[in-house]
């Protein structure tokens, strides 16, 4: 199965990082973003990855070509902002014709595609969308989902929670045939509005609710969310993990460190601290820091004594 990529934003949520560094290839524990996303797929069932993306193209290519993968991908460019639905039409000719799975690019998620497909297929239908249950619906779009035909009647924007639907909300991965380019318009568009509403109407959109975890790690906080997430997982290839925390190869701990990811050669001086934090490769925490909640870029330097709290540090700063 070919599996689309959505990552055509520019990431600002996690400036100074994705000024020089795509959002895709930010690093959660050893791999990038982008790798963690496809995840959620085995590999013998991903055929070709196709990445929809309008920033740091050429970032991404010079990545992939020396990264050896299971699979075979291909970076389709976006000149204009084209929305989810004209980014997914731009990648069709590279489609080979059969089903296909769509995944917004910085989702990291617990989320079994292959029981999702099967559903898809036994429950026919063009779409079928992940669901994920949330405590209130006010602030998301709201799925009407009957249960007893896994099918979704209609979306509510947004709505008081004591009138919404259900607590379900659109989870950002996607199974679609084919036959779903004959329901978009023409140039830029959002396939959850313009596409997934009618199509509900008609009986024609599954919906597909799962359990465990789900991270957008597109903000300081939920990048440090999905590191933990994946520390708990065990999804890293190597490093090892020291209590609730992941330390890459070459790192060197003389303070404490809790629930923070330490990147490859990375060191954390004596009688610091670190807590819920991300430390790239190769950064170098002074003795006796206190950082909380930060994210530290590959060779940044913090000095002696410091005390960061919510920041966002660049590379080799």
């Amino acid at each position: 199965m070919d599996v689309v990529v959505l990552a055509g934003g520019f990431g600002t949520r996690l400036r100074p990082w994705t000024d020089s560094t795509p959002k895709p290839l930010l690093p959660i524990l050893d791999r990038s973003m982008i790798e963690h996303v496809v995840d959620v797929l085995p590999e013998a069932l991903v055929d070709r990855v196709l990445i929809a993306a309008g920033y740091g193209v050429e970032k991404m290519r010079e990545h992939f070509e020396g990264t050896q993968l299971p699979y075979e991908v291909v970076i389709i460019e976006e000149y204009e902002p084209l929305g989810t639905g004209g980014a997914i039409a731009n990648c069709k000719e590279h489609l080979s014709g059969g089903t296909f799975c769509v995944i917004n690019g910085d989702l990291i998620t617990s989320l079994n595609v292959e029981d999702m497909l099967e559903f898809h297929k036994k429950n026919g239908g063009i779409a079928t969308i992940s669901l994920w249950e949330v405590e209130d619906p006010s602030r998301f779009g709201v799925a009407d989902y009957i249960v007893d035909t896994g099918k979704i009647m209609r979306f509510q924007e947004k709505p008081p929670r004591e009138e919404a639907y259900s607590n379900l909300i659109n989870a950002g991965t996607y199974i679609l045939e084919p036959e779903i380019f004959k329901l978009m318009p023409i140039g830029a568009h959002s396939i959850e509005r313009d596409v997934y509403e009618g199509l509900a109407a008609t009986g024609g959109l599954n919906g597909f609710p799962f359990e465990g975890w789900f991270v957008d790690a597109g903000t300081p906080s939920s990048f440090v969310e999905a590191s933990q997430e994946c520390i708990t997982g065990m999804r890293f290839r190597s490093g090892s993990v020291e209590g609730d925390s992941w330390f890459g190869v070459g790192s060197a701990n003389q303070g404490e460190v809790r629930g923070s990811s330490i990147g490859h050669n990375a060191s954390i001086g004596e009688g610091a601290s670190v807590q819920d934090s991300v430390i790239l490769d190769g950064a170098e925490i002074g003795d006796s820091c206190i950082i909380e909640g930060c994210l530290i870029g590959y060779g940044a330097v913090v000095s002696e004594g410091s005390v960061l709290k919510g920041q966002i540090i660049g590379h080799k700063t």
